[in-house]
């Protein structure tokens, strides 16, 4: 799986508002309903917190991986979102989060989640 086939133009924001992690998925969230308007609200932020509460998807160097599975998702999507100030994610670097990609996948998607995961894991160490 390549990350342009899940991120598309219309899945980019690139100037979040957010001062704080609850804000910045909040606001992330509002934005990914206006492409994929079948979502609901808040049972897609309760995913992507109780994710959150296993432990941070800040992975540090300004990046998080926030991420969720859902019922009746028919395919993995990828939202891109750019913090100009950054914000507290209690990565694990302790550093403010710049870059965010939100991935919301089907329930039943554990090996190409994971998969994903580790393809955008990939570009972010590549120095190029």
């Amino acid at each position: 799986m390549k990350l342009v086939d899940v991120l598309h133009e219309d899945c980019i924001i690139p100037s979040l508002k957010a001062t704080d992690k609850e804000g910045l998925l909040s606001e992330m969230v509002d934005y990914l309903k206006g492409v994929m308007p079948e979502l609901e609200r808040e049972r897609t932020l309760n995913a992507l917190f109780a994710r959150e509460r296993l432990g941070t998807t800040g992975i540090g160097h300004g990046v998080a991986l926030p991420h969720g599975k859902l019922k009746g998702v028919n395919e993995i999507r990828v939202f891109f979102g750019r913090s100009t100030k950054g914000v507290d994610f209690n990565a694990i670097d302790n550093k403010p989060v710049h870059l965010v990609f939100l991935i919301i996948a089907p329930e039943n998607s554990a090996a190409a989640h994971l998969k994903l995961l580790a393809c955008i894991s990939r570009i972010l160490k590549s120095e190029d």
